[in-house]
């Protein structure tokens, strides 16, 4: 499967992944729905891809606004008058010990990167259904195979999203629908700067371990490799992505390395 003329919708598009996700998909000819809070950057975003107006549409979306979601999936599919691809990539990051985080910022993680996610996902189902064909692409994160201290609630959420999307994809099994989980390792972009501390402001500055990261343009074409491959799960990124598999098969070994990693 080809990306070139299929109708992608991209949540998070305004920066990071998602902003380097649009350029590489415009390039290579897609239809694309640009969705995040802030109009401006959509539009700034819009302006920098390949194509017109015509292939390539902007629709504001704050995820964690439960009461909107429905109507705006009704507005995305309207816009092309179908949609392809649904790739789910807004989300929050976090920085802070859990002891010291207090609950409501553990359930605003979780509202963002899981909630917000999945009930978007339910409302498309229908669309895909119908069709008899669709893909959902998720990008989680390593840590929604492995947690690492100081993202307690964001490891949380992203384990939760793989539990939700594993599921869906059994189910899903004969109806055309495929469903393909991306965990990126460390990427330079800002999702440290708007990470959430234990007082729920962001942290306003780039961690040693995403400055060193996978430019972002990079991981976008890998990532896009594995939407054509119809992926089920990926992991890009630098040696962090092996402890997926030194967690499976050196649990013990896994244990001490994950204590003594410099992950801020």
């Amino acid at each position: 499967m080809k990306v070139k003329g299929k109708v992608i919708w991209i949540t998070g598009a305004s920066s990071g992944i998602g902003e380097a996700l649009a350029y590489t998909l415009s390039q290579k000819g897609a239809n694309l729905i640009l969705s995040a809070r802030r109009r401006a950057e959509l539009e700034r975003v819009m302006s920098s891809c390949d194509g017109s107006e015509q292939n390539i549409k902007i629709l504001p979306l704050d995820i964690a606004q439960r009461n909107s979601l429905k109507l705006t999936t009704a507005a995305a599919i309207q816009l092309f008058g179908h949609i392809d691809i649904l790739i789910n990539n807004a989300g929050i990051s976090q920085r802070s010990l859990a002891k010291d985080t207090p609950p409501d910022v553990d359930r605003k993680i979780m509202e963002v990167n899981y909630f917000g996610t999945i009930e978007l996902t339910k409302y498309l189902l229908p669309h895909f259904l119908e069709r008899k064909s669709g893909q959902y692409v998720t990008v989680t994160s390593l840590v929604g195979k492995f947690g690492t201290p100081y993202r307690s609630g964001y490891s949380a959420s992203k384990h939760a999203l793989h539990g939700f999307f594993d599921s869906l994809r059994a189910e899903l099994h004969s109806t055309g629908i495929t469903t393909t989980i991306v965990c990126p390792g460390f990427i330079h972009t800002n999702v440290s700067v708007n990470a959430l501390t234990e007082t729920g402001e962001k942290l306003n500055k780039m961690d040693n371990a995403q400055a060193s990261g996978m430019a972002p343009e990079v991981f976008a074409k890998k990532m896009i490799a594995a939407i054509e491959a119809n992926k089920r799960e990926v992991y890009i990124g630098g040696k962090e992505k092996y402890g997926v598999y030194i967690k499976r098969f050196f649990p013990g070994i896994f244990a001490n390395m994950v204590r003594k990693a410099k992950v801020r």
